[in-house]
């Protein structure tokens, strides 16, 4: 089950209380991306709150115990004196991750993964607008919860966005691997089709047809060594001859 409360304070108090450390030690681990929230709300205060497996809390304990007494390790507290959140971009891993599970259409498959890219980032991978409107059409709902402000929407809507360099390249990198797999399987539906182009994706029948990129180590659940950004190279060596050449990636700051 999740943790839930009203407050955020309530909410790190009870993860801490299971963890037997103080509410203080436990956002560090939360930031360093030791522990990965499964999902999240904003409060009155539209104060993004984090809500996390009590499960999956048991398990880090039971894994890491070294990490729940004494010093932070050097490179954890660099990383965290630097500035570094992993919350936000672990949530969406992880978000990313349930909804390719639950279909094998080509196209959907390309739309989970576009919507973690802003549409300038979008526009660069995928440059015909046809295909960019069908993606808008099959991608997932975001499920916001409650009803609330267009203010406190619009907040929520930006934590679905890959934020830093690094994960944006990831992002890029998967998005044009599944795009290569829809385009093979069939075009996108272009004005004045006749409808023989599947525009819904169907159930899912089985296990995943094609393999995707799979996220640097440091998107998981343990705690990443030194910055935790994985290193560009390392994509090189991972997916096949020109593709970064075809994202024309351009370095971006963080933001």
């Amino acid at each position: 089950m999740c943790w839930s409360s009203g407050s955020a304070l309530s909410v790190r108090r009870q993860g801490a209380a299971l963890l037997d450390i103080a509410p203080a030690r436990f956002t560090r681990l939360a930031r360093a991306g030791c522990v990965s929230p499964v999902t999240f709300y904003l409060n009155r205060y539209r104060a993004v709150v984090w809500l996390y497996l009590a499960d999956e809390l048991a398990a880090f304990a039971a894994r890491e115990p070294e990490l729940l007494a004494g010093r932070t390790p050097l490179g954890m507290r660099a990383m965290l004196e630097s500035g570094a959140d992993w919350r936000a971009r672990n949530w969406r891993s992880q978000r990313i991750d349930r909804l390719l599970d639950r279909t094998t259409d080509p196209w959907a498959r390309t739309a989970v993964q576009a919507s973690a890219l802003d549409p300038v980032q979008l526009a660069e991978v995928v440059d015909d607008p046809y295909e960019r409107a069908y993606l808008v059409r099959v991608r997932p709902e975001p499920v916001f919860g409650r009803p609330g402000s267009m203010a406190a929407r619009e907040a929520m809507a930006e934590l679905m966005l890959a934020d830093d360099p690094d994960e944006i390249l990831w992002r890029r990198v998967n998005l044009t691997l599944e795009l290569d797999a829809a385009r093979e399987d069939r075009p996108a539906p272009r004005p004045g089709d006749d409808g023989g182009a599947r525009t819904t994706a169907p159930a899912r029948t089985g296990a995943r047809p094609r393999a995707v990129c799979q996220a640097p180590a440091v998107e998981s659940t343990t705690p990443p060594a030194g910055t935790g950004a994985p290193r560009p190279a390392a994509v090189g060596r991972t997916t096949r001859k020109g593709l970064l050449a075809r994202l024309r990636w351009r370095g971006r700051g963080a933001g």
